[in-house]
This record gives structure tokens, C-alpha cells and sequence, in this order.
């Protein structure tokens, strides 16, 4: 029974016990030529903040509809401490046309903001309200990566994807 991305991570909490963790949504295909992936990245910001880091990506505003969008305090030109969060907003109620993309790392305190997290959009337990949250009571940072992203859970994303693929990693 499908229940929110929310509910999908707190099915892992015996796997990760109280530790931080990697969350890769499979997608968002994201590649940096001739540098660290973004997780990677994603793990040197840890390292620094000690908080949950979100991977975010401007999208145009026609499309804010299909993703968690943020807003914050620009910690510097791509880190974002962030301040709002809501989960697939209407073009004129995204506070930003910063998206959130697939990949994560989480705090291990989020599994008790999950438990605490009542179904939102969609009737679903939505991460992006446990991340609010979470924003909320401490810190939540969002990283504009280094690197490409595809979006392969649409045809023309997967194709994208499948072509630049082949033009940058096998020819």
C-alpha cells in the first residue's frame, strides 16, 4: 500500500537505527562528469552542518507542481538554509522554483518526526513535512549540486538520460 515517500523511509528505521543516512530516489538520475556525485557532495556538507541536506534544483515555474519546494537564507550561492518546505504547490503558492530532487541525507531524528507527520498532500505521509519540521525545531540545509539531473521517471527525462549517457560515458 503506497502511503507517502514519508512512509517509505520510516519502513527503514530498523535498517538505519540512529544514524545518519543517504536517501537516493531512483528516478533522478544525477551525474557530475570529471567530479564527486552529488551524495558525495551531499557528505562533505554533512560533515560541516551535522543536519539533514535536501538536493534541490531550480525547475521552471510551470512545473513547481510536481516537486517539494523550498525557500530559506542563502548561506552562500548554493546552500540554502531552509525555512519553508511544502510539498507540490500550485505555481502561485511555491514559495521558491527551488525543487527538491532526489537525493537526501537524513538525521536519524527524522523517524520521530515521521511518526508524528499526518498525512498531507495526497492523503500521503509526505518527507516534506517531516523535513519542515525538522527545519522548524533545528536545520534543514538544501544544496544546489554540481552535476546533471534527468528526470527517468518521465519518457522524454529516461531518453534524455539514455542519450547523454552514451554521448559522455561510452563513445
Amino acid at each position: 500500500e503506497m502511503k507517502g515517500l514519508g512512509h517509505a523511509v520510516l519502513t527503514g528505521q530498523t535498517l538505519v537505527g540512529d544514524q545518519p543516512f543517504g536517501m537516493v530516489l531512483a528516478d533522478d538520475l544525477c551525474i557530475n562528469l570529471g567530479g564527486p556525485g552529488v551524495l558525495a557532495q551531499m557528505a562533505q556538507l554533512y560533515k560541516q552542518f551535522r543536519c539533514s541536506i535536501v538536493a534541490v534544483q531550480e525547475v521552471p515555474e510551470d512545473e513547481v507542481h510536481k516537486y517539494g519546494v523550498i525557500s530559506g537564507q542563502y548561506i552562500s550561492e548554493d546552500l540554502i538554509r531552509v525555512e519553508n518546505m511544502v510539498e507540490k504547490p500550485a505555481k502561485e503558492d511555491a514559495p521558491s522554483n527551488l525543487a527538491i530532487i532526489g537525493r537526501y541525507i537524513l538525521t536519524p531524528d527524522i523517524f520521530d518526526l515521521i511518526h508524528d507527520t499526518q498525512p498531507g498532500k495526497g492523503g500521503e505521509i509526505q518527507i516534506t513535512d517531516a523535513l519542515m519540521a525538522q527545519a522548524q525545531r533545528g536545520c534543514v540545509m538544501a544544496y544546489k549540486f554540481k552535476g546533471e539531473r534527468f528526470d527517468c521517471g518521465s519518457i522524454e527525462g529516461f531518453i534524455e538520460a539514455t542519450n547523454f549517457c552514451y554521448d559522455n560515458l561510452y563513445r
